[in-house]
């Protein structure tokens, strides 16, 4: 699914305070080759907002909005087959009510990337409820120790490219959507699709190809996208540095909404470990104008800190930074900082206490609205089995 351009709200101040409790997953070994898996997800988000916005006879009138706590309640469950090393069938399920904070953000990026209500209905405008993902794969094991994987049925393109160690999980890391996936690549997800994933020592090749059911104008259209990885594991640490190419069929309108366009990004995901306690990770990444997109291109970047320093080895800071410079719409750029502090309280659970700082520049092509900016503070208690 392709991110949600979320309506922009004027405000000059604006904080938000957020609360999200993940509550246990459950997961059950019925058989060797049968696992079953769950989780549970319950949000309360509060926000307080005030924005300035011109009057309509030129003059400038304060438009309050009302102080208000929103929630969210995501379920996921998951069932995998493993006969043997060669076959796997895969079956995810999700159910959600409620939105959050998404219906009234006034930014143009998700503060919580998790699948909400309207991420589990109608998906992609296909008839089709709750059901994520669900396909087949086969493994084929050559004699130089390289691997083939091939997968068919309803994917999702983020479990196999533009994956990152320290920026990917919005359970377990960062929640703001700019740090799980970037935007650049429109990556396709819950829908018809096949990949290929080549493995040899340290390189991988995946390619994926998608038919998504419909975009934000209604459209029908094809997704692909190629990466490459490198994967070393030295004295300094274990790496993962990937180049990855996307692109669309011709379904998007451009900006004067006069034609249709296809959609290209590129870019480049790294990140690093230094020892045991020290990481770090970088996503550079750029999309071509010929339609009509949000960002042209995404900077992202931040460290990651181990516990081990503090006698509290599974505990991890972390803190990103990302700058979006605006495309062809209403968007001049956005600025994102996140830092969060995960506790493990056990084996299975930890909790999260999680900080961002958002501000969209609007486009002087804008006049009715000023740039948003604010705060936002969240908790987050995950279990995991």
């Amino acid at each position: 699914m392709l991110s949600k351009n979320l309506r922009l709200l004027a405000t000059p101040v604006l904080i938000t305070a957020a609360v999200t409790a993940v509550l246990p997953v459950w997961a059950l070994d019925v058989d060797q080759p049968l696992s079953i898996g769950g989780t549970l997800a319950a949000t309360g988000q509060c926000q307080s907002i005030s924005a300035r916005l011109p009057a309509e006879d030129g003059g400038a009138a304060l438009n309050r909005f009302d102080d208000e706590c929103r929630g969210g309640l995501p379920i996921q469950f998951e069932i995998s087959y493993h006969p043997d090393d060669a076959n796997e069938f895969f079956v995810k399920l999700g159910f959600a009510t409620e939105d959050g904070l998404s219906q009234v953000s006034p930014w143009n990026l998700t503060p919580w990337a998790a699948d909400l209500e309207d991420d589990v209905q109608s998906i992609n405008g296909r008839d089709r409820n709750y059901l994520l993902t669900a396909w087949y794969k086969y493994t084929w094991t050559f004699r130089n120790e390289s691997t083939l994987g091939a997968s068919i049925g309803i994917i999702d393109a983020t479990d196999y490219i533009d994956g990152n160690e320290y920026a990917n999980d919005e359970y377990t890391q960062f929640m703001n959507k700019v740090f799980v996936n970037s935007g650049s690549y429109n990556l396709g997800s819950y829908d018809a699709g096949a990949v290929l994933a080549w493995e040899h020592g340290e390189w991988t090749l995946t390619g994926v190809g998608m038919n998504v059911g419909e975009n934000d104008t209604g459209n029908n259209y094809n997704f692909w996208g190629l990466e490459v990885g490198y994967h070393p594991r030295t004295t300094l640490g274990s790496g993962n540095y990937r180049l990855l190419v996307t692109g669309t069929s011709t379904a998007f309108p451009d900006s004067a909404g006069r034609k249709q366009e296809r959609l290209l990004g590129y870019g480049l995901s790294f990140d690093q470990a230094f020892g045991e306690s020290i990481g770090a990770f970088l996503r550079v990444s750029w999309q071509q104008e010929n339609a009509a997109v949000d960002y042209r291109s995404l900077y992202s970047g931040g460290f990651n800190c181990g516990g081990r320093g503090w006698n509290r080895d599974d505990d991890n800071i972390s803190i990103g930074y990302a700058y979006l410079d605006g495309g062809n719409r209403n968007i001049d750029s956005s600025q994102i900082v996140e830092a969060y502090y995960r506790a493990a309280l056990n084996e299975y659970l930890a909790l999260t206490a999680d900080v961002q700082y958002m501000r969209d520049d609007l486009s002087t092509r804008v006049l009715s609205q000023e740039d948003p900016q604010g705060w936002l503070f969240g908790l987050r208690l995950v279990a995991e089995f």
